[in-house]
């Protein structure tokens, strides 16, 4: 299968501002100064969805939606109200390109940690349309497949046993809009069992990703960061963890959900 690579642009890269950096380009955060954004599509309170200032890929429209005016925010500790909020907001402005019949696919992410390849430490989603790539080329159904520990008025849960990466990836499939905020919530309890829970709590990065489904359906998938295995970097091959820890690993999660894991508002 051939690889066709997204183009990116170091020339404008080297401006953006970095909070990870040992030796920062720019000083201060641009997310903590609403007034100085500019070229926004949509602001709801502190959620604010605008074209990416720094659009380093070739083919592409690059647009960043800003999760909260709190520099150190993050869907962990969030209110339930406020995540619901934020995931309802963010699902509409993604179908809002993605429904827009001008791209060949449109992709929806967070990176969250020093380990998640993001640059800015502000929470924040990107929503990027490929003009000419397929950015679904490698994923197939099984990777939105696993050993279901939910499954309830069109919203299931699962540990994924073909993960796209590896090795513990947690699964939360919403067929019917209706339950969106139960979506939500697991998806909040997620993030916060990966950074507190998973490998004893060594984990302090994650991504999540949003997958399109076939059948209308959308696939929320979280990915716990770590250093990468050699096998995907050199070979695409993801690894998961035998039957066993997936099963022991969806109990955890289930009964870590089950105890009030989530922040109340």
């Amino acid at each position: 299968m051939e690889n066709d690579p997204l183009v990116f642009d170091v020339n404008i890269a080297k401006d953006k501002p970095n909070s990870y950096r040992k030796v920062k380009n720019n000083s201060g955060c641009p997310f903590c100064d609403p007034a100085g954004l500019t070229h926004i599509f949509r602001r709801e309170g502190g959620m604010i969805w605008l074209l990416n200032k720094y659009s380093t890929l070739h083919d592409t429209f690059q647009t960043v939606l800003i999760e909260s005016s709190k520099h150190q925010g993050d869907i962990t500790s969030y209110s339930v109200d406020y995540n619901r909020a934020l995931m309802r907001f963010s699902l509409s402005c993604f179908n809002q390109v993605n429904n827009s019949g001008k791209f060949r696919s449109v992709l929806w992410y967070k990176n969250y940690g020093p380990h998640s390849g993001g640059s800015l430490e502000h929470p924040h989603m990107q929503i990027v349309g490929l003009k000419k790539l397929d950015g679904y080329q490698f994923i197939g159904p099984s990777a939105f497949a696993g050993i279901t520990l939910y499954q309830h008025n069109g919203l299931e849960v699962n540990v994924c046993t073909h993960p796209v990466q590896g090795y513990i990836e947690l699964d939360f499939n919403l067929l019917e809009e209706s339950s969106i905020d139960e979506w939500s919530d697991w998806i909040q309890s997620g993030a916060k069992y990966m950074l507190q829970v998973l490998s004893n709590g060594r984990c302090d990065s994650y991504n999540l990703f949003f997958y399109p489904r076939s059948d209308q359906g959308i696939c929320a998938k979280l990915i716990s960061r770590f250093t990468v295995s050699p096998y995907f970097v050199g070979y695409k091959l993801s690894q998961v963890d035998n039957r066993e820890k997936l099963i022991i690993e969806a109990n955890k999660f289930k009964n870590f959900f089950a105890s009030g894991s989530i922040v109340q508002a």
